[in-house]
Order: structure tokens, then C-alpha cells, then sequence
């Protein structure tokens, strides 16, 4: 298993209820998922979502 220090990029992706996660920018994004606009480390991005990702429940739920 990869602790994300071994150079990997990765790019933070939203759901359609603003949901936040990461993915490698070597693989496709997943379907319903949609790049947020912001790559980099695996620590950098989530240090970015939790920055950006404030209110955790679900859209749909707000």
C-alpha cells in the first residue's frame, strides 16, 4: 500500500451532492465524479478539501 509520499499526483474531484475525494491523475476520473480544478500531492489535496469542504452533509441534505 502507498503512503502518497512516492511522487504520485493526484487531483481533488467532486460528486453531484459536492462531495469531495481524490484520484491519481493517472487514472480516469470515475463516472459521477468531475475534477474540482485543484492537483497536486496526496497531502496537499487533502489538505485543500479541508479548506474547501466546510459543510460535509450531503447536497441534497442541506
Amino acid at each position: 500500500m502507498s503512503d502518497g509520499s512516492g511522487g504520485e499526483r493526484y487531483q481533488v474531484v467532486v460528486n453531484h451532492e459536492d462531495q469531495y475525494s481524490i484520484w491519481a491523475l493517472s487514472r480516469p476520473v470515475p463516472p459521477g465524479w468531475r475534477p474540482e480544478g485543484y492537483s497536486g500531492s496526496r497531502e496537499e489535496c487533502l489538505e485543500h478539501i479541508d479548506a474547501v469542504w466546510t459543510d460535509l452533509r450531503p447536497a441534497s441534505v442541506r
